[in-house]
């Protein structure tokens, strides 16, 4: 009894984790949206835009703003893994969860496991055992092969990330470039020239600097939001890996007649 009860306290503890993904990042959007608006109410946004003559920031936000609606399709996407290893783990811990790893059983039975990528793991477990006329499951490399697809373009995150980065750098350069250009041709004698000299060199180092924020922030922003991502996508596929060894491979093995503990 106390080992279903902490078994049960256990599955609520991994649920609440895997659910709270999409949370995180609602919330973690939602305070930069507010902190966007606090800098728009107070004119710093428009300071910025008009202060950049090469427009590089603007791009910045604009790659940041499509980046956060891929972080979303993506922490989506591996929040619904989470609930199908949740359901897979419901179905399969029952008395008869067997019974849905019988050949077919995946496409047709009542009880067939949710669509997913969890599943589809399943299922290639399944179509190995049933070619397999006899020993242990070997699942190495099906795990691989489930670990890329559940991450899939997560690796989008750190190349914007590098990016934008890269991107503040290169309005820094031409920063300066705009703020030096001006001395060469620079004649102290002439006061109109120094003073429109002076308003060059002013608006180089705006450009460096905006410029130079927005990717630093930017990067910064991105980085937090792919490794929350990345710690859920970790989160599921160790929920994965659990589920196969404890519920699925055993079940299999017992079919092709394998004693437990029998070496490859």
């Amino acid at each position: 009894m106390n080992g279903k009860v902490g078994a049960a306290a256990a599955s609520a503890g991994t649920d609440a984790a895997e659910r709270s993904v999409l949370l995180l990042w609602m919330i973690f959007t939602g305070l930069s949206v507010f902190a966007a608006f606090l800098l728009w109410r107070y004119g710093l946004i428009r300071l910025m835009v008009s202060s950049d003559r090469t427009y590089i920031s603007s791009v910045i936000a604009v790659l940041y703003i499509v980046t956060c609606i891929h972080c979303f399709w993506r922490t989506r996407a591996i929040a619904r893994e989470g609930e199908v290893a949740r359901g897979c783990r419901a179905i399969l811990a029952a008395p008869d969860g067997a019974k849905a790893l019988v050949s077919g059983a995946l496409a047709s039975d009542a009880r067939r496991l949710p669509g997913g990528l969890v599943t589809d793991h399943i299922r290639s477990l399944v179509q190995k055992a049933d070619a397999q006329a006899k020993g242990r499951i070997d699942q190495t490399l099906l795990l691989r092969t489930l670990a890329d697809r559940l991450r899939g373009s997560n690796g989008f995150g750190a190349f914007v990330s590098d990016t934008l980065m890269k991107l503040g750098l290169l309005g820094t350069i031409i920063g300066f470039i705009i703020m030096l250009a001006p001395i060469a041709s620079l004649d102290a004698a002439d006061k109109v020239a120094m003073k429109s000299s002076m308003g060059l060199m002013s608006d180089g180092m705006a450009v460096a600097m905006y410029t130079t924020l927005a990717g630093l922030i930017g990067s910064i922003l991105v980085r937090i939001q792919y490794y929350m991502l990345d710690s859920a996508t970790q989160r599921v596929f160790s929920d994965a890996v659990v589920l196969t060894e404890t519920h699925v491979t055993p079940a299999l093995e017992r079919r092709l007649g394998t004693p437990l503990g029998t070496p490859p």
